[in-house]
């Protein structure tokens, strides 16, 4: 039998042999009023042009798409066609890539400023270096504070490796000196940065929770920044942890009555382990995001 025929037949009859772990959270969470929900797709991985993937997304049952701010007059062209022709919500990605400080600076405003352009819900940032100076990081932070306060665009940064906020340590100090700074929540990246669930670290993880206004929702572990497949039964404990944490900030944000906003964001290879020698990934990306977007919404809305 070829390896690909294997996987296949023994997928689907070790799928019959138990629930899916995050099923348990089909059941509405239930703390405060319910306040809209916006959950969004993630072009990552995905195989075709803007206009494929806002059709795929729709279709799929999103609200909406977060994508890297374009760098061309055609692609903000496109993307704002794509966006209108499928009546999606729009999400904005910025960040700096170079190494050098004021290049990096350079780069992040000039995308920060294309994006605000484009009338988004929110943008999240990619900002910053774990290497740059906390001075250098927090000017960027006050950079966009100041420009969401301009435009009333949400402006969010991202706990992300290798970006300024890499460690829930270190974004404990930015949260602890700079009052409007407000967070995209991707701690995955946490889980595998301290080599843990964080379950040490509950002061500060709670001061994260509270600042955090948009979740990207992967569940991360304590050797990596994403399972192989959330249904599957050993990574019970990190689903269960993801999830009481997402549900600290949907409660909040009901209780402010602000709109809750989800990016399904399980990634393609390498994020997603592959087989050796094939590449050939061992779960299906797009049908584990479209499967998280479907519990997130039985569970939120």
């Amino acid at each position: 039998m070829r390896r690909r025929d294997f996987l296949k037949t023994t997928s689907i009859a070790s799928s019959s042999l138990f629930v899916p772990v995050a099923e348990e959270y089909n059941k509405p969470f239930t703390e405060g009023n319910p306040t809209e929900l916006f959950i969004m797709a993630t072009d990552w991985g995905f195989n075709g042009d803007i206009f494929m993937f806002c059709e795929a997304a729709k279709k799929a049952g999103y609200d909406g798409i977060e994508v890297w701010v374009p760098g061309n007059e055609k692609g903000l062209k496109d993307l704002s066609e794509a966006v209108a022709k499928n009546k999606l919500k729009l999400g904005l990605l910025a960040g700096g890539s170079d190494k050098d400080f004021n290049i990096h600076k350079s780069q992040f405003q000039k995308g920060i400023e294309t994006g605000l352009s484009l009338n988004p819900i929110y943008i999240n940032c990619h900002a910053g270096k774990d290497f740059f100076p906390y001075d250098q990081n927090k000017e960027l932070i006050d950079f966009t504070i100041k420009r969401s306060s301009e435009t009333n665009v949400p402006i969010y940064h991202e706990t992300h490796r290798g970006r300024m906020l890499f460690a829930a340590h270190i974004t404990r100090k930015f949260i602890e000196n700079i009052e409007g700074l407000k967070l995209t929540l991707d701690i995955s990246h946490w889980c595998n940065v301290h080599e843990s669930l964080l379950a040490d670290q509950k002061e500060t993880i709670d001061l994260a929770l509270s600042r955090t206004n948009h979740i990207h929702a992967r569940i991360g572990h304590a050797e990596g920044p994403q399972v192989n497949d959330p249904r599957a039964p050993e990574w019970k404990d990190a689903v269960n942890a993801h999830f009481n944490w997402w549900d600290q900030v949907v409660k909040r944000r009901r209780a402010e009555g602000k709109f809750v906003t989800f990016l399904t964001e399980f990634g393609p290879p390498n994020y997603l382990p592959t087989l050796p020698f094939t590449n050939q990934p061992v779960a299906n990306q797009w049908d584990i995001n479209v499967y998280m977007m479907q519990l997130l919404r039985k569970r939120y809305s």
